[in-house]
């Protein structure tokens, strides 16, 4: 299990966030999601087939104890499940993958830096997407930011 933190997000200018009398909810943060989804190029696309993408408000309790999050805030997406590069045909288990994005803490994020919605919902998209393919937070880093 690998999380998604704010803090990896490179800094930018904030700007002020649409107004909007309701806020995003659950099925438009899926809606963006299943969009950044479909855009995906081959082969990407096939080795996501069978990843599930889960909109929630938070993480759960044991989550966020398991993490020792601050504040259930802290997280923004998670993926759950067996990278692609320890899966083995010789499990007997299958596995089921799941990215979970979290709304409140996807609209905090994006209401305190201004930037685009759909923006931040991909990048924390592709970013669970990384651990699926066995990368690590520092890995998705370095591919994020470039090498310091």
């Amino acid at each position: 299990m690998r999380p998604f933190r704010s803090s990896s997000f490179i800094a930018r200018s904030p700007r002020p966030a649409a107004s909007r009398a309701v806020p995003p909810g659950l099925d438009d943060i899926d809606r963006i999601a299943r969009a950044a989804l479909a855009g995906l190029p081959e082969p990407f696309a096939t080795h996501i087939r069978g990843v599930h993408v889960r909109v929630e408000e938070f993480c759960d309790a044991e989550t966020e104890a398991e993490m020792e999050l601050e504040s259930p805030f802290d997280l923004l997406g998670l993926y759950r499940g067996v990278s692609i590069d320890r899966k083995s045909i010789a499990d007997g288990t299958p596995h089921v993958d799941v990215i979970f994005l979290y709304r409140r803490p996807i609209l905090d994020y994006w209401c305190e830096t201004g930037e685009d919605l759909e923006h931040v919902v991909r990048h924390v998209l592709l970013h669970e997407i990384g651990h699926h393919f066995g990368f690590s937070d520092d890995d998705m880093h370095r591919i994020e930011n470039g090498p310091d």
